[in-house]
């Protein structure tokens, strides 16, 4: 009794599985749901045919094997011909259709994650690779609708199929056909098990998986350390290992799901062999004719011959499932940093920011910002300085909402920054990083991202207080010379100058300077140096910069070491501060200099 609750169980898990597996796809069918059904539809004329051949065999074997008559039904042979030329015409139709909305549910399933994935936080990607982002936004949408919706079809196909030959084994033999059906109930027993026997290694293989691909994305883009740090053969056995890893795990799902189909073939030889053992018996005592026997042992063959190998089948539905469950998880996902409830518009920035007992860590428990009050004013350039690993990089990335902070406040003329849209926000700030990423494409399109409506007046402005113009007039194409992926094909320098071109042209009230000049060369610097100026006028700045002669200027410099705001005023002032820490930096790199 126990073992029928079990197998009831199990089977009302799958069938469950199944349902909302398709109730959370539907969304992405429902604008195609027309094509979809006809794809459905005509799987089940395409499973019912194969019923035709079993069946016309009983007239034919009686009349003209046994009866030796040759006045036997002579359409039965163009019936099968055309029947069957029925069903390979349908089929062709159906699996056109079945490409075409697996394309198009596809696409529609990697739209919705790559935008899920654009809205992810700066943390999210803080602890991913390329290779399990590549994985679960791209393979897994893949597997999840291509892999669905062909092994509906052939769950569809062979349904009707079975219930078509299903039919016919009954319409020949009651006995018979029920040792066929129990024989059937035994052999795919097993295919309620395959979840549970693949879930840990499709995970771990997953897993093999990204480390490969993530492996492909560090090879192209470190090809120049790996070359001059000859890193070829370490790479190749990092390789080898990884690969040696996507062996093992293929293995093991080997050994651990291929019994299931010579399970299926030796229970399904059995069932062929008391039908054929036991139908003789029925011929002999006069229960059915040979017609009868022989339309039953087709149909039986018939049905039991996709059946054998339901096994892989079964696997890739439960791939597909497993798939889909990771792709909702992902489109599931709350994110941390989004619009609040009731978020206003930012219209601007006219009186102060302010850093009001902010207090921020990466992981629990580890403080980076500890308990951070400064107030800038609009239009006031503020520096940071201080060691490395300090947190001036944190202090900035907490402006535009990178990432959120723990306690405390962040205000932008009163308002708390959790409090406003983060469109808004983001308008109103704009960043240039130590390393800028520049996009595929041309210089025009990397320029044009800060503000996609630019003029070409407004363009050619931005390059000329970028300090671009005599290097793109020196170009055979101009603004639309390619960059190379990365910019690749740009210097340090010219790729620093495009990101400024690109914030000018956003134009916005707040300008963060990240290290925008830390890995020039001197020469690249001072034009790098001009650029910014530029750029900062009329504008509230914060600036971090690991050359303080470039920032003695400033309004006023803040000292954060160890996560705390240590030192605040101007060069001046903080100078003056007998074993200040700014003093101690300014003198150590004066020292080098001079040296």
């Amino acid at each position: 009794m126990n073992g029928i609750i079990r197998k009831k169980v199990k089977t009302k898990v799958l069938s469950n599985q199944f349902v909302v597996n398709y109730r959370r796809m539907w969304p992405l069918i429902k604008p195609i749901w027309f094509r979809a059904l006809i794809s459905l539809i005509i799987c089940i004329p395409v499973g019912s045919l194969d019923a035709v051949i079993a069946m016309s065999l009983k007239p034919y074997m009686d009349i003209v094997v046994v009866g030796k008559n040759m006045n036997s039904p002579w359409y039965i042979p163009i019936l099968i011909v055309t029947f069957t030329s029925i069903q390979g015409g349908l089929n062709y139709l159906a699996d056109y259709l079945n490409v075409w909305v697996g394309g198009k549910i596809t696409m529609s399933l990697k739209n919705r994650l790559y935008q899920k994935l654009l809205m992810f936080h700066s943390a999210f990607f803080d602890k991913s690779t390329s290779g399990e982002i590549m994985f679960k936004f791209n393979n897994d949408a893949d597997l999840a609708c291509s892999g669905l919706l062909s092994n509906l079809k052939v769950f569809i196909t062979r349904l009707f199929s079975s219930i078509s030959l299903i039919f016919v084994l009954f319409y020949n033999s009651w006995i018979l056909a029920t040792i066929a059906i129990i024989v059937l109930a035994v052999a795919v027993a097993p295919l309620a098990k395959i979840k549970k026997l693949i879930t840990s290694i499709v995970s771990q293989n997953n897993f093999s998986v990204t480390t490969l691909n993530t492996t492909y994305n560090e090879t192209f883009a470190g090809n120049r350390t790996i070359a001059s740090y000859n890193l070829q053969k370490v790479l190749a056995n990092k390789f080898n290992d990884i690969l040696q890893n996507v062996f093992h795990f293929s293995i093991k799902m080997t050994q651990r799901t291929a019994w299931v189909s010579p399970f299926m073939h030796f229970i399904i030889s059995i069932g062929i062999g008391v039908a054929i053992a036991f139908g003789s018996w029925l011929i002999v005592h006069g229960y059915i004719t040979s017609g009868n026997f022989a339309s039953f042992i087709v149909a039986l063959i018939m049905l039991y011959t996709p059946i054998k190998n339901l096994g892989g089948n079964a696997i890739g539905v439960q791939c597909s499932f497993m798939a889909i469950e990771r792709v909702f998880d992902i489109l599931d996902r709350e994110l941390p940093i989004q619009d609040s409830e009731h978020a206003i518009e930012l219209r601007g920035v006219e009186k102060t920011i302010e850093f009001k007992n902010v207090n921020f860590e990466y992981t629990p428990d580890v403080p980076v910002l500890k308990n951070i009050n400064i107030k800038v004013n609009a239009g006031e350039t503020l520096a940071l300085v201080g060691n490395s690993g300090g947190g001036k990089t944190t202090f900035v990335n907490l402006i535009p909402r990178f990432y959120d902070i723990k306690s405390g406040e962040i205000l932008i003329d009163g308002y708390d920054i959790r409090n406003l849209t983060l469109q808004s926000l983001r308008d109103k700030i704009a960043v240039v990083f130590q390393d800028n990423f520049l996009f595929a494409g041309t210089i025009k399109e990397n320029v044009l991202l800060g503000n996609q409506d630019a003029t070409d007046e407004q363009i050619r402005q931005a390059l000329e207080m970028a300090y671009l113009t005599e290097f793109i007039d020196s170009l055979e194409h101009g603004v639309d010379t390619e960059i190379g992926e990365r910019g690749i094909l740009l210097s340090g320098g010219q790729k620093q100058r495009v990101a400024i071109a690109r914030a000018f042209l956003k134009n916005a009230p707040i300008i963060i300077l990240d290290e925008a000049t830390s890995a020039l060369d001197n020469k690249s610097e001072e034009i790098v140096q001009k650029a910014i100026d530029n750029l900062m006028k009329d504008k509230t700045v914060f600036v971090i910069a690991h050359r303080l002669s470039t920032i003695q200027n400033a309004d006023r410099i803040a000292v954060i070491n160890e996560g705390q705001l240590v030192e605040l005023g101007t060069h001046n002032e903080l100078m003056k501060i007998e074993n200040g820490q700014y003093k101690h930096l300014y003198e150590m790199q004066f020292k080098k200099i001079e040296v």
